[in-house]
């Protein structure tokens, strides 16, 4: 099993949302956060202030998926969430030891 995290721009979300159901990945934890990579932020104006923008919102997906589909899932995150700009996020893959059902107790594949 591996354990799939990607970073990606707010507005792509619907978007990779769809491929990830057309690959068969059956669900997905969602968080906003914040964060900065190589662009280190950026400037804004604001009535006429400038001020910096040091962390950019982002959102996190976190998807757990069996071995044989997860490059089926990081294509689809990756070529459905690709803007060519700076700033597209990162796709990051994890080996997964164990899942566990809580509500039934099960165990490894079934439990994903």
């Amino acid at each position: 099993m591996k354990m799939i995290t990607a970073i990606i721009k707010p507005f792509k979300l619907d978007e990779v949302k769809e491929a990830l159901d057309k690959v068969g990945a059956l669900g997905m934890t969602v968080t906003e956060v914040k964060g900065y990579g190589r662009q280190k932020g950026h400037t804004e104006h604001y009535r006429g202030a400038e001020y910096q923008v040091s962390f950019i919102p982002k959102v996190k997906l976190e998807i757990v998926v069996n071995d044989d589909i997860a490059t089926k899932v990081v294509e689809a995150i990756k070529t459905t969430a690709h803007t060519g700009n700076v700033g597209d996020g990162k796709i990051f893959i994890f080996s997964l030891e164990e899942v566990v059902r809580i509500r039934t107790g099960e165990s490894g594949q079934s439990a994903v």
